[in-house]
């Protein structure tokens, strides 16, 4: 394909058609010359497209503040000594959850993987051009606290959090949330439920869940919105961290 002169580039610059000005300009003359017009034209827009995919989809990944970037669900160790569901894994690896708006919490002792399995599943929905984002819950709760002082910030804060597609919870429940903050969690699940999918990473099992929520109305109501819609995958008690120590050492 023709270089393109000056004012043609600018244009698509302007644009903001960069992926394909680079697929032109890097196309080779040599081994395209000879292709019809057409399919020149779709081996150039093959490629700008390929580009544009990965530039999106690692500013996805880049914005879901992931604790694991790395992390991958087709990496995982020692499936069988984790006793972890294989085919369950591999559901979650399609991202088809999200799209029935449906939960999945992640449950097994300290170090037993479950904040990496909550970045792999974020990674692999950002993969999929699907807007996720990874916070654990403490800072969930430093984050409300200072949206407080700000015009505006907690509606804000709420609209933030209720809007990603998939919101992964780290050590949920680990410190037993404020009354302020149960409220907030509250007014956050109903604004994501039926509408998005949530990934809790914890310790307690379904059965100690009220009692730290509280175990009053808000309780009731929290758990009310979660767990009627919810995949539940234990990670057993596998410590993952003495492994990696081990294999390291």
């Amino acid at each position: 394909m023709s270089r393109l002169d000056a004012e043609t580039k600018r244009k698509l610059r302007e644009m903001n058609a960069g992926e394909l000005l680079e697929a032109i300009d890097t196309q080779d003359e040599r081994l395209s010359i000879s292709l019809p017009f057409e399919d020149r034209v779709r081996l150039v827009v093959d490629d700008a497209y390929s580009s544009f995919t990965h530039s999106k989809v690692t500013g996805l990944i880049r914005r879901a503040g992931l604790r694991y970037p790395n992390a991958d669900l087709r990496r995982i160790d020692r499936l069988d000594e984790r006793g972890l569901d294989r085919q369950l894994l591999t559901q979650l690896g399609t991202c088809s959850f999200m799209g029935r708006q449906q939960n999945v919490v992640l449950q097994g002792f300290t170090g037993s993987g479950k904040s990496y399995l909550g970045c792999a599943v974020a990674k692999r929905a950002c993969e999929h051009r699907i807007r996720a984002h990874y916070v654990r819950m403490p800072d969930l709760e430093e984050e409300r606290v200072a949206a407080q002082d700000r015009p505006g910030g907690s509606g804000k804060f709420l609209r933030k959090y209720a809007a990603f597609t998939l919101l992964v919870i780290d050590e949920w429940l680990l410190d037993r949330p404020t009354e302020p903050m149960r409220g907030m969690l509250l007014e956050l699940m109903e604004r994501r439920y039926g509408e998005t999918s949530t990934v809790f990473c914890t310790q307690y099992l379904q059965k100690d869940w009220h009692q730290r929520l509280g175990s009053g109305v808000h309780a009731d109501a929290i758990m009310d919105r979660i767990i009627h819609n919810t995949s539940w995958v234990e990670t057993g008690n596998y410590n993952m961290r003495e492994h990696a120590a081990l294999v390291s050492a």
